[in-house]
């Protein structure tokens, strides 16, 4: 149970909380009692915990929307269309701060080190974040509880805005910032723009390689790429690591069938044929392979740390 409130409104407790509109999306305020999940699945091998600052994404309506497999988890998005909602979870830190020591403990003897996936179902930099803060605050407490280690998963440029947070917290934990970027294609005919644009995105990369922070560039799901070598060339500049991730295999489920009932492989087999393929991933693989030798991850693997021998 959550206790939720509208953002103009007084609390209520529900399961159905009021919601009100914020840029065609629908935000609602919740209180959490948990905030660290323990994984399964996909990220079973990866951390041993995940942490959604919001529930729901509002960069649902944009390209990495169109395919995004939590919009098929109907736990999470309680009949509501992906894009449609934003649950802010405003006490997220507290929450955190409040539980890290128990899982912590539970995390080094279960799984060997208390390991943070954040995040996994939400985008923890969304526009909103520059108004709510949750992501942040999350960070902050983690500044002061840090885990064994931290992966911060996102697609957004406007980590780079946390540079100088993210330096003091690489100091207290192993971290890894995760930077989605799947193309160098601005767009795919027919389908939305990206939420954050691919040159803002190298310049996020950057920008975090100056300031020393250890990032990893994922190129997932691996869309079609226009001038390999040159897109490789650039990531192996800055990132530390490159990981690529197909949606087969990479969506929850083996073949990719989510992925393949949404506009996107169509999509993509209009620009480059054999991409809605692993033979594809297999291919970038080892274009990506002569620009960073021993750097490149492919799939759960990547995302633990675990890279292909030069």
């Amino acid at each position: 149970m959550e206790a939720h409130r509208s953002l103009g409104g007084q609390p209520s407790i529900g399961l159905e909380p009021i919601a009100v509109t914020l840029d065609a999306v629908n935000v609602t305020a919740a209180r959490v009692a948990e905030i660290l999940t323990r994984t399964s699945g996909f990220l079973r091998d990866v951390c041993s915990h995940s942490l959604q600052p919001y529930r729901g994404c509002s960069f649902g309506h944009a390209l990495c929307g169109v395919a995004c497999y939590v919009q098929h988890n109907g736990i999470l998005t309680r009949g509501a269309p992906w894009g449609s909602f934003l649950e802010v979870r405003e006490n997220a830190a507290e929450a955190y701060r409040a539980t890290a020591p128990r899982e912590r403990n539970w995390a080094r003897k279960s799984r060997g080190r208390f390991g943070i996936f954040l995040s996994s179902s939400t985008e923890p930099f969304l526009p909103q974040e520059r108004k709510f803060g949750v992501t942040r605050a999350v960070l902050d407490a983690m500044r002061d509880e840090p885990p064994d280690f931290l992966i911060l998963q996102t697609h957004s440029h406007q980590v780079a805005d946390h540079a100088a947070l993210l330096m003091q917290l690489a100091a207290r934990t192993e971290l890894r910032v995760h930077l989605s970027i799947e193309t160098d294609r601005e767009r795919l005919e027919g389908l939305p723009p990206h939420a954050s644009s691919i040159a803002d995105r190298f310049a996020a990369l950057e920008t975090l390689a100056t300031a020393g922070i250890r990032t990893v560039v994922t190129v997932s799901p691996l869309l079609p790429i226009a001038d390999p070598d040159a897109f490789f060339a650039r990531i192996a500049r800055h990132a530390s690591a490159v990981v690529i991730d197909h949606f087969i295999e990479g969506d929850g489920t083996p073949d990719g069938h989510r992925t393949l009932a949404t506009a996107l492989p169509a999509a993509m087999e209009a620009i480059e044929p054999i991409s809605a393929s692993l033979a594809y991933r297999e291919q970038i693989v080892r274009l990506a392979e002569r620009h960073l030798p021993g750097r490149v991850g492919v799939s759960r693997e990547g995302f633990a740390g675990r890279y292909r021998p030069a």
